[in-house]
């Protein structure tokens, strides 16, 4: 319920002082934080700057008298409050704690599968040209905005938007509703992970040979020292121990009978979630130390492994499929699409983690140059990827006598799972290589799965403080168990099936459908003035007409592009022999619409719970509710 503001509001009891007098236009301090307070309808000059070198920043969306009650309101009990929680906010230790949590998000299985296939599909070299346009234009935009969004305002991706755009609060919503989906699936991946990882520590790796309970007369080893003739229906006992003994898809007919739970998935995921709960239960300053081993070993292993490629006998071959450019590929619509999805799905916005890890640093923390530095290095991880895995690829083509087309025709994680391990199987030293390889591979999807669940974790306790006060322990535990049993449908015998529906179709298409609206709410209505002023608050510069134009038009049109593109040739589903029937695309974009359509609906409920005529709703609607605090410690001197 709104009340008038006078000068003389009662005293709340949680204050220590005085009443303090919040006058419109101007900063208000209180308890050692400044509140900025945007200035009504009919101001038309910037408030006045004050003695700390802050000068207040009128809001770009025109506000009506009762919005200025509203937010006049925040130096009352309910700005105490918020004054109180953000006393108590939790920071980074270290700000290398915060770059290696960003790096470890960013860089993910993707980076290791999805890139290199994606370079070599799309014209080898010549992709790289497509590739960085997007980045530039793009993702490493879309990338800055989330990370200036989440350090000024200090919220996660439901209460942010209290700050910014209040009918746009069903994005945090509908974030939330993707991250779980995202936990239900990409966590399975890692319990694939886990089984070949202890599967590998045995002096002959179990998918090397043709003479294990679960191989049948179909196997035949490529490396057999003896004459063996392939046939058509030939099978690789990598491929068989990947699909008849960790996945077990032979008992499974599809997705409309999925079969019984494996046990052993069961318990590789149940350990994989011990571990993700005691990384994350205490905060980001428990986390934050974890990645320092989650997010560097991957590169010692990358370099390993890439100098054991280079060594190999026909490397050379894969590193020219690789990197051989097809210019007139660059031509063709579809390329460009791969390109600009591949770096938006790499990077990440659009998953409330980057919201959520930026709200925890200092509030003059360079958020512009952690930007160019960790999606820098999200890229050139996923090209310098490229390289270990097609070095493997050229050895395998040399050792069958085949071209690198046919040994590299498999795409996602069967690349992982079944090519690559076959020619590690076949290396000698093939045990050692095959830990660290799985290892690797594990630490880099814990990263992510970290991020994943930060990205909902901060946004729920920050919506309902009230769960914080409570033990934040339980809550994340609470958390795990919903995961969990969200993911038993992906631990069935025909589990890969579901884990495959989810990532083309239920996460997909709605994260491009948030980060456009979020970008669009950002930029046309909290205003790119706006936005850059805070930018410049925090920073002491403002942001440069190429960033205002991507903010403004191209980025939004990047997300749009993509969207349509995929919206108007949706994938033909296939995993191994099974052909995806058309029912499953229905539930697939059911599923992603049930995240999204969070967004509709809490405008709607914004309309109808706010008082007044049609466009009095609207006009409080988009307007900000609540003034953002800024903390009065980390103010800079002269910062304009």
């Amino acid at each position: 319920m709104e009340k008038k503001a006078t000068s003389n509001e009662t005293q709340p009891l949680t204050s220590k002082k005085g009443t303090s007098d919040c006058n419109e236009g101007e900063d208000c301090k209180e308890n050692g934080l400044l509140i900025r307070i945007h200035p009504g309808q009919g101001d038309k000059e910037e408030a006045a700057q004050i003695s700390n070198g802050y000068s207040g920043v009128q809001s770009s969306v025109p506000s009506t008298t009762t919005t200025t009650t509203t937010t006049s309101t925040t130096c009352g009990a309910e700005g105490q409050q918020q004054l109180m929680e953000l006393e108590d906010r939790e920071t980074w230790s270290k700000k290398i704690d915060f770059l290696l949590s960003v790096i470890g998000y960013a860089v993910d299985l993707g980076n290791v599968w999805r890139f290199p296939y994606i370079c070599y599909q799309n014209g080898g070299g010549a992709f790289l040209i497509p590739y960085t346009i997007m980045a530039i234009f793009g993702g490493i935009p879309l990338f800055y905005m989330e990370l200036a969004l989440g350090q000024y305002h200090r919220n996660g991706c439901i209460s942010i938007w209290r700050k910014i755009c209040p009918i746009f609060k069903g994005i945090g919503f509908a974030i939330c509703v993707i991250d779980l989906y995202v936990a239900s699936y990409y966590n399975t991946i890692m319990a694939w992970v886990f089984y070949y990882l202890v599967s590998s520590f045995t002096t002959e790796l179990p998918w090397t040979s043709c003479h294990n309970a679960w191989n049948t007369g179909n196997c035949t080893t490529y490396f057999s020292k003896d004459n063996v003739s392939w046939a058509l229906h030939s099978i690789s006992p990598a491929e068989e121990f990947y699909t008849r003994q960790v996945l077990q898809v032979h008992r499974s007919h599809g997705l409309d009978d999925l079969g019984g739970i494996s046990w052993q998935l069961t318990l590789c995921l149940l350990l994989i979630f011990i571990i993700v709960y005691f990384s994350i239960w205490k905060g980001v300053k428990t986390s934050g130390k974890v990645v320092w081993v989650t997010a560097t070993f991957p590169y010692v292993i990358l370099f390993i492994l890439l100098v054991r490629g280079a060594t190999l006998p026909g490397a050379w071959r894969g590193v020219l499929y690789y990197l051989k450019p097809e210019w007139q590929k660059l031509l063709a619509t579809e390329v460009w699409v791969d390109a600009a999805a591949q770096i938006f799905f790499s990077l990440g916005p659009g998953f409330g983690v980057l919201l959520a890890y930026a709200s925890y640093n200092k509030f003059h923390n360079n958020c512009y140059q952690d930007a160019l530095v960790t999606s820098t290095v999200n890229c050139l991880t996923s090209f310098v990827s490229g390289f270990v895995i097609f070095t493997v690829l050229g050895y395998m083509a040399e050792m069958r006598n085949e071209d690198v087309s046919e040994v590299a025709k498999d795409m996602g994680p069967s690349l992982l799972f079944i090519t690559y391990a076959e020619a590690i199987a076949n290396m000698p030293a093939s045990t050692f290589f095959a830990i660290i390889f799985f290892l690797m591979l594990l630490t880099l999807g814990l990263d992510s799965t970290f991020a994943g669940l930060e990205g909902v974790i901060t946004g729920v306790l920050d919506e309902f403080p009230h769960i914080r006060s409570k033990r934040r322990e339980f809550f994340v535990l609470g958390l795990i168990i919903i995961c969990f049993l969200g993911s038993l449908a992906t631990l069935t015998f025909g589990g890969a099936y579901v884990v495959k529906l989810f990532e083309e179709y239920a996460t997909g298409p709605a994260v491009l459908t948030v980060v456009f609206l979020e970008a669009v709410a950002v930029a046309w209505f909290y205003g790119i003035t706006q936005f850059c002023n805070d930018v410049k608050e925090m920073l002491g510069f403002t942001p440069g007409w190429y960033w205002r134009v991507c903010w403004v038009a191209i980025s939004p049109i990047f997300l749009l592009f993509v969207t349509c593109s995929f919206l108007s040739n949706p994938p033909e589903l296939r995993l191994f022999d099974y052909n995806y029937p058309y029912w499953t695309t229905v539930v697939g974009y059911c599923i992603g619409t049930s995240s999204i359509i969070c967004i509709p609906i809490y405008m709607v409920y914004r309309l109808i719970i706010t008082p007044g005529t049609l466009k009095e709703r609207i006009l409080k609607s988009i307007t900000p509710e609540t003034a953002t605090e800024i903390p009065f410690g980390d103010i800079r001197m002269n910062a304009v």
